[in-house]
């Protein structure tokens, strides 16, 4: 992500605590932990126009009512504080991809935001001379068959990058470089199935994340907020002693079945996995520099996603 991106990233997520503070206040007793990523959020909404904090606090005005019907919780005045907090960055290193969590800490209760500024990108993982992703994704270190695989291709890389070579001077990079590399990548995650049924679960876990959360999705063009539910875990939506939500969110199966890890048809640079319980993923391989770098970055996207992830869609005022 560019530095512009993540600015406007971490604005909009100011303009959502800033949101939920206000309307939240006015019900019950709120309480905003100010940590680092508050500091770091609100310096990226100093240096913002007015005319883009207004847009951004209207696209979160525009959802924040449906965020409050599905989780009855966060009105219920019970005498004690809400708090609302910033997740810090190392959380989602660990899985945890929320932005905002909002706590009630005497009934042992928590729901999460995700909040994604014009894209829905998943991740921007990468591959690497070093990086075991095996290990990253799915808790299994790369065996040694991949690593002799792709060794070989990073040491050119590299070496290309001492001689100060660009991609551009490259004639043939898709066949020489991402076809092996993505065949060997394809190979891994194949020997790491065979040896451990969890790779389709922890695979999509380590993409989407292991705590439940609305993701909400700004179009700022569209004048539209989206907000997908993942309710992987049954936590979401639950009701408070006063209310039941008049919104049903249902609960989402994981994958636990590979049924096809191939590349895309007329493709050198995209994988495909089609998994059971409605998951489809894609794997763009790309260089991230114009210098040669061990290293190759994925953008990964999906092609289909369960039905029991609902979209609520929320125009602008």
């Amino acid at each position: 992500m560019s530095d512009s991106s993540n600015s406007q990233g971490r604005a909009y997520e100011f303009a959502w605590m800033t949101v939920l503070e206000k309307e939240l206040s006015e019900k019950r007793k709120v309480n905003v932990i100010k940590n680092s990523s508050y500091w770091a959020n609100k310096k990226a909404w100093d240096k913002i126009n007015p005319s883009v904090k207004k847009t951004y606090i209207d696209s979160a005005n525009a959802a924040v009512e449906s965020v409050l019907e599905l989780e009855p919780r966060l009105e219920e005045d019970d005498g004690q504080a809400l708090t609302l907090e910033f997740q810090k960055d190392e959380e989602g290193i660990k899985g945890d991809v929320r932005d905002i969590v909002v706590k009630r800490s005497n009934i042992q209760w928590e729901a999460g935001l995700s909040i994604k500024h014009n894209h829905e990108a998943v991740k921007h993982s990468r591959l690497s001379y070093k990086l075991d992703f095996g290990k990253e994704w799915f808790d299994m270190p790369c065996s040694s068959a991949y690593w002799n695989e792709v060794n070989p291709i990073f040491k050119f890389l590299a070496d290309g990058k001492a001689k100060g070579t660009l991609w551009c001077d490259l004639n043939n990079k898709e066949t020489d470089i991402y076809v092996p590399i993505l065949n060997a990548f394809i190979n891994e995650i194949k020997r790491a199935y065979a040896k451990n049924p969890d790779v389709p679960r922890k695979m999509v876990e380590y993409l989407i994340g292991i705590k439940d959360y609305y993701k909400i999705v700004s179009r700022d063009f569209k004048k539209l907020t989206l907000i997908h539910t993942f309710n992987m875990h049954g936590t979401l939506n639950k009701p408070s002693n006063m209310k039941i939500s008049a919104v049903t969110v249902p609960l989402i199966q994981l994958p636990d079945r590979i049924v096809a890890l191939e590349f895309k048809k007329g493709s050198n640079t995209t994988v495909e996995m089609y998994l059971n319980n409605g998951w489809e993923l894609s794997f763009r391989i790309h260089n991230a520099e114009k210098v040669l770098a061990p290293t190759l970055k994925f953008d990964i996207q999906f092609m289909g996603m369960p039905p029991t992830i609902i979209t609520i869609s929320c125009n602008w005022k």
